[in-house]
């Protein structure tokens, strides 16, 4: 297994800061800006079509209909196609560990293991180390595509990537002048964003982030817990919703409760001695197959119901499958053992909330095949965006928070003095992004327009449950 593969920067922040001057010689930031597709390029319904191989049949159609929806669904479900894109470009050579899918409603509020609200990425299936503009480049066409989406004018959509870029381009040259230790520490609480909400465009973007302030801290554990379970004869178990939410007793084949319970022992293996005790105080009760997200529909995702002294004392894990990251043909995939692991590692280098169950596990299947997974809390004070509901100024914040978010992240894991020193002072990345966000915005649409003559002709089946 390998970390993040790069070599050891230079000793002095000089030598750093020309290294990544030297970049521009070889790839100018106004060369962002462009964005031809390869002409080698596969067709997306292909490549989305061959991710479905591992995953569980049943289940693909609701990922293809929920892909189907919208552009900005089918974006979200289409990392592997954008991937390819990018993996075509030339690229700046400046790695850090990508988050792999950065678009804009993998950022959330979190709580923090010592119960503080804050601002931070919140998915990580994807992450691989990589040049740090794949993700400033996919959060920025995102910002495009949800504008699209609103109705915003071309302008309006303009503004909000050149916001987020700047936030992230500033950023990262403020961290390029702090010590490494506070950098590692750094983090986007709710003070720092009541500093950056304090002087929006619009009053109605405060008051709308202050209310997603409140849903974050009530969305704990228990009003899941209250929603997914009942109290049966047998006591608290998961309420079906098939196909969203399917319990294992009503699966088809038979899983052992010794099976489970080595299953949650050998992911125990993966946190640190305190959790594994703090684990050891709550008993497997129930365990149900649920569908989640947009690209993810389809990968074997449970969650597992634990109650500790007695029926009001919950914890709900999610165990979700780990496959190899869409970028490991592009970036290189690393010799992880296990995907999961990878996921793991990857979270814990460049989130700066992490869960205090976050780990990993391997499971042999009902079909006989091992499959990697990683597991996290359900619920733990997580607000999720609603893009749709915005006007332009609160898309402008939250531009600058993912931007600014991003930054940190990037800062954690690579060299902020040099990407900091590639990027510069003025805005002609800044302005190199909004064009590409744009193009890109365009290719989107042909890709999801192609996916829909897909579905009217037969190539694909998608249903909406």
């Amino acid at each position: 297994m390998t970390s993040l593969t790069t070599s050891p920067p230079p000793l002095t922040p000089t030598a750093r800061a020309e290294s990544g001057r030297r970049v521009r010689a070889r790839l100018p930031r106004s060369a962002h800006a462009e964005f031809t597709p390869d002409t080698s390029r596969p067709d997306p319904v292909d490549v989305v079509q061959a991710q479905s191989a591992r995953r569980v049949r049943e289940l693909v159609p609701i990922r293809y209909g929920r892909m189907l929806e919208s552009p900005f669904r089918f974006y979200r479900g289409a990392a592997a196609v954008m991937a390819w894109d990018l993996g075509a470009l030339p690229d700046t050579g400046l790695r850090v560990q990508l988050c792999g899918d950065a678009h804009l409603l993998n950022f959330r509020l979190l709580a923090s293991p010592e119960r503080h609200l804050v601002f931070d990425i919140n998915d990580f299936d994807e992450t691989l180390p990589g040049p740090f503009e794949w993700d400033v480049k996919r959060l920025a066409a995102s910002l495009v595509i949800a504008g699209r989406a609103n109705g915003f004018s071309v302008q309006e959509q303009d503004t909000a990537v050149r916001e987020c870029v700047r936030a992230y381009r500033q950023r990262i040259r403020e961290f390029a002048g702090m010590r490494t230790l506070d950098i590692w520490y750094a983090r986007d609480d709710a003070d720092r964003i009541q500093t950056l909400l304090d002087s929006p465009p619009s009053r109605k973007a405060v008051r709308r982030a202050a209310e997603a302030r409140v849903r974050a801290v009530t969305r704990t554990h228990m009003p899941a817990f209250e929603k997914l379970t009942r109290v049966t004869p047998e006591g608290r178990q998961f309420a079906p919703d098939p196909p969203l939410i399917t319990p294992l007793r009503d699966l088809a084949g038979d899983v052992p409760e010794k099976e489970l319970q080595s299953i949650l022992e050998s992911y125990a293996r993966s946190l640190s001695s305190e959790r594994r005790h703090l684990l050891g105080k709550f008993r497997l009760v129930d365990m149900a197959r649920k569908v989640v997200g947009v690209g993810s529909v389809g990968t074997r995702c449970w969650i597992v119901l634990l109650l500790g002294r007695d029926d009001d004392d919950p914890l709900i894990l999610q165990a979700k499958e780990a496959q190899e990251s869409v970028l490991a043909p592009f970036a290189g995939g690393g010799r992880y053992d296990n995907q999961g692991r990878r996921v793991v590692a990857g979270q814990r280098l460049i989130q700066s909330a992490g869960d205090i169950f976050l780990g990993w596990t391997h499971v042999l299947g009902l079909d006989g095949r091992g499959r990697d997974f990683y597991v996290r809390q359900l619920h733990d004070w997580k607000d999720i965006a609603r893009p749709e509901t915005w006007g332009p100024g609160l898309l402008n914040v939250f531009a600058q928070l993912c931007g600014a978010g991003l930054a940190r992240a990037h800062a954690r894991s690579g060299d902020p003095v040099a990407i900091g020193a590639y990027l510069g002072g003025g805005d002609g990345f800044d302005r190199a992004l909004v064009t590409f966000a744009h193009a890109y915005a365009d290719r989107n649409e042909r890709d999801h327009a192609a996916f829909q003559e897909a579905v009217r002709t037969g190539r694909v089946t998608a249903v909406s449950p």
